[in-house]
């Protein structure tokens, strides 16, 4: 379920025809035509024009970026081009290194900041607009710079799972944000700081999100109602939770946390342990940006366009548990037999969000914790 910067792989609905349902609806009306941020069209979702410069393209990444090495060859394979991987700890510490190094980067292309931390980026000028072909297949609710400075690459939602065989008929799971303030579930969930972890951070925005001005009030009720709080997602997850032999049935992770008890059952299971509350959903897309200042223009472009190709757009869902932000791509049956996507998840603006991130996760820490 690897979040990122946190120790584990994030992990992102019912059916793999409703899967593709919720993406087909997202796409709404295509991006289209020319404008000065386009490129020249791919002939095989790589790259037909030849590089400005032989040497390697360097990636950043947060500290939870995986692929198959396959995946990486490919683009190689294709261009000449090597990729060469530069970790930079979390979403947080990436953007903030980014940031020290503007306008001469250490890299040409970053991938992973997502909704919670573009807009830092964006303030920065850490990237210079690019606007891929590959686009056009990407829905329109993704691409939330209508700059082009950044390209959506994949999403995911963070949800409140629950441990199926703890609920019945007589105790019903919770459905709602509300119901987790219900004495009902009295001393039965756990959350992560959000200020130090992602999805802790996102399941505050989903309560901000849904609740408005009302949101200190309702994490008072959380905290009256015996809420725990880790300082991490492996912490809640294998401590606290059920599945890592915890006694709390009901945990802040993902909507892929079901497949990924799946796959990784030992010994194997036939359907997860695990169900989701899709009404507690926060959707984070992570994007891909040129670097501002890169000397390997030409190979960036086209290393942005290789992560929308099929070949990476393919491979991610299993390696990092996130969903492609290409609507064409073709979801493993593994992943999409278990995972349940919102219809309508939480989301805010991120301007809304870095302009107020730490008043709120302040005030959070004063009433949750103090």
């Amino acid at each position: 379920m690897p979040a990122k910067g946190e120790p584990m792989a994030r992990v992102r609905s019912s059916a793999f025809g409703s899967a593709i349902l919720v993406l087909a609806a997202l796409v709404g009306a295509a991006c289209g035509g020319a404008d000065p941020t386009s490129s020249v069209p791919l002939s095989s979702g790589v790259g037909s024009a030849e590089p400005q410069s032989t040497g390697p393209v360097a990636l950043v990444t947060h500290d939870s970026f995986w692929v198959s090495e396959e995946t990486l060859a490919a683009f190689t394979a294709e261009t000449g081009i090597e990729v060469v991987l530069r970790t930079a700890g979390d979403t947080g510490q990436m953007v903030s290194t980014a940031i020290l190094t503007a306008g001469d980067p250490i890299g040409d292309v970053m991938f992973g900041v997502d909704n919670t931390f573009l807009q830092r980026a964006l303030d920065a000028d850490l990237f210079e607009p690019y606007r891929s072909p590959a686009l056009v297949d990407v829905p329109t609710a993704l691409q939330l710079d209508p700059s082009h400075r950044v390209t959506p690459i994949d999403f995911g939602d963070v949800c409140v799972n629950y441990w199926i065989d703890r609920f019945d008929d007589g105790h019903p799971a919770p459905s709602t944000l509300v119901d987790l303030a219900d004495p009902a579930y009295a001393d039965q969930l756990v959350v992560q700081n959000p200020e130090t972890s992602s999805p802790g951070l996102a399941f505050l925005l989903a309560t901000i999100a849904e609740f408005g001005d009302g949101w200190e009030d309702y994490w008072a009720a959380l905290r009256d109602n015996g809420v725990v709080v880790t300082a991490g997602w492996e912490d809640a997850y294998y401590g606290e939770f059920v599945s890592g032999g915890g006694d709390r049935p009901i945990v802040v992770s993902y909507a892929s946390s079901p497949p990924a008890e799946v796959i990784y059952a030992d010994p194997p299971v036939d359907t997860p342990p695990t169900g989701v509350v899709t009404d507690t959903c926060f959707r984070q897309v992570e994007f891909a940006g040129i670097l501002a200042g890169t000397t390997n223009r030409l190979a960036a472009e086209m290393l942005v366009d290789f992560l929308l190709s099929p070949i990476f757009q393919e491979d991610i869902p299993l390696s990092m548990f996130v969903f492609p932000a290409l609507s064409t791509a073709i979801l493993p049956p593994a992943f999409a037999d278990f995972v349940e996507l919102a219809d309508d998840p939480h989301v805010l603006d991120p301007a809304d969000i870095e302009a107020n991130r730490n008043t709120w996760t302040e005030r959070w820490t004063e009433i949750v914790l103090r």
